[in-house]
């Protein structure tokens, strides 16, 4: 059974998975057919260092890139609420944060764990681990294995908070979205 919250009709659906698992390519066909989408923020915030001349935020300060993240994280949940569309969907959430501190092992400040009880989404749908589709670029360090070691940190990590999580079949792009949506409408 998922879990279901509602903020003033509003659903919001979270998409999450290892890197390269196909969320942002599934992000942008969604955006395209119309839908309310927000991007993943770690690319931007992963520039703007390498463009202060750290080439690798996350590696070499893990905590402030994590901070970063949960900033912007909690600024997408608090704008998706005030969209006007009744569904939006988020590359990534709040939880995600936490998974790649334990994926790395590093501590983290308690109110990290208190942003993912204070924002709730109404579903969440996982993107497994897909070597076909795997690839490498500048903003992602991590070999396939390791992105299976993520896979498996998010999964524990949601189901910590409660989450049912919704694995979408590897498929076409215009498949996985079908499937998203007619999981919605149940």
């Amino acid at each position: 059974m998922r879990l279901r919250f509602q903020f003033m009709n509003k659903e919001i659906v979270v998409l999450i998975g290892g890197p390269s698992s196909g969320k942002t390519t599934l992000i942008e066909a969604l955006k395209e057919k119309g839908h309310t989408c927000y991007p993943e923020i770690s690319r931007e915030v992963i520039k703007e260092a390498q463009e202060q001349g750290i080439e690798q935020l996350f590696l070499e300060k893990p905590l402030l890139f994590s901070e970063l993240l949960l900033e912007g994280r909690k600024k997408q949940f608090k704008s998706a609420l005030e969209e006007v569309a009744p569904v939006v969907f988020l590359d990534r959430g709040i939880p995600d944060v936490l998974a790649y501190m334990h994926y790395i092992g590093d501590a983290y400040p308690a109110f990290f764990d208190q942003a993912c009880k204070d924002h709730k989404y109404n579903s969440v749908f996982v993107l497994p681990p897909w070597q076909d589709i795997y690839v490498s670029d500048a903003e992602r360090y991590e070999n396939y294995e390791q992105a299976v070691l993520i896979h498996d940190h998010l999964m524990e990590t949601y189901q910590k908070y409660g989450y049912s999580i919704i694995e979408v079949p590897k498929d076409t792009v215009e498949n996985r979205m079908d499937f998203i949506l007619n999981q919605l409408a149940k």
